[in-house]
């Protein structure tokens, strides 16, 4: 299977979204990756419900949502009514994490756990069998632009192996500081999905940048 390319629309120009998304439409990337801020959680406020209605409307792949937040639990049928193709909670931001899972996939949702950068991979070992997506944190999260913890692609192979041992068949999502100079050694240490933010839409030519990370 080849590498999906999940550009990060954190990173896209607000004044310009919907050229943006109509870039990412018709270039090699796979879905649209949202992330959702509180500013409790994370640091940092960024789209709300009427801005994902708004971008719904003109996205041709999969929505990738990336709640940062907390008590996701409250807005898991929003999020699901707005187009959500898969929908991604903190580990750390719930209280009953396998209660949060059953209900994304109750709401027709494929269902993510992500981890920041500190959480130890064995902390996924209860419920690696019943969600579709692991998203591991390569920076701290609230920010984009950020450097790439070099310990990630260790954790990339721990996901890996539990994944391997427990005979399920979860994806692994990298989230943050992704280009195409670690993209190969994350794939070859078992990533599946990577998001790439300000590497694509910093760039003169998004589409080429892709490119790149698809051909990794």
């Amino acid at each position: 299977m080849s590498i999906r390319i999940a550009p990060s629309l954190l990173a896209a120009d607000f004044a310009n979204l919907e050229r943006d998304i109509a870039m990412v439409n018709s270039s090699e990337a796979d879905w649209f990756h949202i992330d959702i801020m509180d500013g409790v959680f994370v640091p940092n406020i960024s789209f709300g419900m009427p801005v994902l209605r708004a971008i719904q409307k003109h996205v041709q792949k999969p929505l990738d949502v990336h709640l940062m937040i907390v008590d996701p639990d409250r807005y898991i049928e929003t999020f699901a009514a707005l187009g959500s193709e898969i929908l991604t909670v903190h580990y750390e931001a719930c209280t009953h994490l396998h209660r949060s899972i059953q209900k994304i996939k109750g709401c027709g949702m494929q269902a993510g756990v992500a981890l920041n950068p500190h959480t130890p991979i064995q902390s996924l070992s209860e419920i690696i069998q019943d969600i579709d997506l692991v998203c591991l944190m390569s920076v701290n999260p609230g920010f984009g632009g950020q450097s790439f913890i070099e310990n990630t692609f260790e954790k990339v192979k721990e996901v890996k192996e539990l994944i391997e041992n427990k005979k399920t068949s979860c994806l692994i999502e990298i989230d943050g500081g992704v280009t195409n100079k670690n993209a190969s050694k994350l794939i070859s240490c078992g990533a599946d999905v990577l998001v790439a933010g300000s590497y694509v839409f910093g760039a003169p030519d998004p589409e080429a940048k892709i490119q790149l990370l698809k051909k990794a």
